[in-house]
C-alpha cells in the first residue's frame, strides 16, 4: 500500500535526468513509477539503446519520454527540474549552467561537479531565485539532513561523517575479512574485536592487519567535501582518519584525544570503515553525528535503550544506517520546487585537491576511472582553500604542462586542456570570494 501524501497534491513536475543509463539514474527512474507527480520528461545519455532497455525493463513507454544523447537540443521550457547524474565534471557543469540560465532548478547527483563548480552554481541559483541542491539518496545530502535534525535539537556536534561504501565483514571461525568482493586472511582481528582501554592502539593494530585492502576512496573525500562546504566542518587530517570501527564504538572513537579518541579538534568531518561479523546489521554506507552529552541521567537512560554512548558517557553517536540512492531523490526534487528543507548554500571552506603520489612528468595525462572515480598518480586530499590549487576533479582530461614534484599539490597553472566550463565556474567562485 502506498500511503497518500501532500507531495502528491501539487501540479506535475517535469524532470530532465542526465546520466540516465547509470546505476543512480536507474534507481531514480524505478522510483518515479511510484510518484506520479514527478514526471521523467527528458532523459539524457549517449547510450540511447541502454536507456530504452532500462525503460523497457521498468515497463515504461520510451515513446512518452524525450531521449537525447546530450543536452544540446533540450527544450528547457518543458522542464522544471534538472537531475544531474552524468558523473562528468565538464558535461555536468555545462548541463547545470544551462538549466539555471533557463530558470530550471538543479538537483546535483554528480558530487564531482559539486566539488569543482558547486560554489559558483549555488551562487547563480540564489541570484536567480532558484534552488541548487545535493541529491537525497547519496551520503552528502543524507548527512546534511541528519546534521539539520541534530542541530535543531540543540545538541553540541563534534564530528560528522559516514562509513565507507562497503563493510569489513570478519568471520572469526575462518579468520578472514571480506571487503567489496575481496577476501583476505586476518585471524588477528579476533583479539581486536573490542576497542579496549586504549582505543588508538587498537585502531592502529586493526589497520595494520588490513593494509592489503584499499579502504580509502576518492569518492569518500569528494562526498565529505560537499558536506564541508555546506556545514563549515573540516577534516582533522587531509586524507581523513578511516578508523576500522564497530558501530557501538563510534562515540568513543570520535571523542577528543584527551579522552582516548582520534579527534584533534571540534567540528570535524570524517569517514570510517565499518567492521562487523557475518549476520550483523550493516551500516550500509550510512551517516553519523557524534555529540557531547550533557545531563548524565538523560543519557544513561538512553544508553539503557541501546543508544551508542562512549564508555565514560561524555559523547553519543546519532546515526542513520542507510543511503538509498534514487529511491530518496524525490525528496530533493520536491524541495527544489517548494523550497522547503533545502540544504545550506555551498561556500569555499574546503578544497578537494590533488597531491602528486610520485614525481610527475610534463605531458602526464589524467583521467577519472573506475567505480570510485579515482585519478592515477594523484591522491585526493581535503585542504584549506587555495585559489591556485587545482580541484581534484578538474584534472579529468587535463595534461601536465610541466613536471610536478612528489608530494606537491597540482596547481591550475600546471595544467593544459582543462574543461572550460568547470574551470570558469571555479575561477568565478574564487574571485568572488577574494572580492568579498
Amino acid at each position: 500500500m502506498i500511503h497518500p501524501h501532500a507531495a502528491r497534491e501539487h501540479p506535475p513536475v517535469r524532470i530532465a535526468l542526465t546520466g540516465a543509463n547509470g546505476g543512480y539514474g536507474r534507481t531514480l527512474l524505478a522510483q518515479l513509477r511510484r510518484t506520479p507527480e514527478l514526471v521523467p520528461a527528458v532523459l539524457v545519455d549517449p547510450d540511447a539503446a541502454g536507456v530504452r532497455g532500462t525503460l523497457s525493463e521498468l515497463g515504461t513507454d520510451p515513446g512518452s519520454i524525450t531521449l537525447l544523447p546530450d543536452a544540446t537540443d533540450l527544450r528547457w521550457d518543458d522542464v522544471n527540474v534538472l537531475v544531474e547524474a552524468s558523473g562528468h565534471v565538464g558535461a555536468g557543469t555545462a548541463y547545470a549552467e544551462a538549466a539555471l540560465a533557463h530558470g530550471v532548478h538543479v538537483v546535483m547527483v554528480s558530487k564531482e561537479v559539486d566539488t569543482v563548480a558547486g560554489v559558483a552554481l549555488a551562487a547563480r541559483a540564489e541570484t536567480a531565485g532558484l534552488r541548487y541542491l545535493p541529491a537525497d539518496g547519496d551520503q552528502p545530502a543524507n548527512l546534511l539532513r541528519l546534521v539539520d535534525w541534530v542541530s535543531a535539537t540543540g545538541l553540541d556536534i563534534v564530528a560528522i561523517g559516514k562509513s565507507g561504501e562497503y563493510d569489513l565483514v570478519f568471520d572469526p571461525g575462518r579468520g578472514t575479512v571480506e571487503y567489496a568482493g575481496t577476501t583476505i586472511d586476518a585471524p588477528g582481528l579476533a583479539a581486536l574485536l573490542n576497542l579496549g582501554d586504549d582505543a588508538r592502539t587498537t585502531l592502529r593494530e586493526r589497520a595494520a592487519l588490513l593494509t592489503a585492502l584499499k579502504r580509502s576512496a576518492a569518492a569518500d573525500l569528494c562526498e565529505m567535501t560537499v558536506v564541508a562546504t555546506r556545514t563549515g566542518a573540516v577534516p582533522d587530517v587531509e586524507g581523513l582518519h578511516y578508523p576500522v570501527a564497530r558501530i557501538a564504538e563510534l562515540a568513543d572513537i570520535y571523542a577528543d584525544r584527551e579522552r582516548g579518541g582520534v579527534r584533534g579538534r571540534d567540528g570535524i568531518v570524517d569517514v570510517f570503515s565499518a567492521l562487523r561479523l557475518p549476520g550483523e546489521a550493516s551500516f550500509a554506507g550510512g551517516v553519523f553525528a557524534v555529540v557531547r552529552t550533557d545531563d548524565p541521567v538523560t543519557w544513561e537512560v538512553l544508553r539503557g535503550k541501546g543508544h551508542v554512548l562512549s564508555s565514560d558517557g561524555s559523547h553519543a553517536c546519532v546515526y542513520w544506517p542507510y543511503h538509498f540512492m534514487g529511491v530518496e531523490t524525490p525528496l530533493t526534487i520536491h524541495a527544489a520546487v517548494t523550497g522547503e528543507g533545502v540544504a545550506p548554500r555551498a561556500r569555499p571552506t574546503t578544497l578537494l585537491a590533488a597531491r602528486a603520489v610520485t614525481a610527475l612528468d610534463a605531458g602526464t595525462n589524467f583521467r577519472v576511472a573506475g567505480h570510485h572515480h579515482e585519478i592515477n598518480d594523484v591522491a585526493p586530499v581535503m585542504v584549506d582553500p587555495d585559489a591556485g590549487a587545482a580541484p581534484y576533479y578538474l584534472l579529468d582530461g587535463a595534461r601536465l604542462r610541466h613536471p610536478v614534484e612528489a608530494g606537491a599539490l597540482v596547481r591550475i597553472d600546471d595544467l593544459d586542456d582543462v574543461a572550460p566550463a568547470p574551470l570558469a565556474a571555479y575561477l568565478d567562485a574564487t574571485s568572488q570570494e577574494v572580492r568579498a
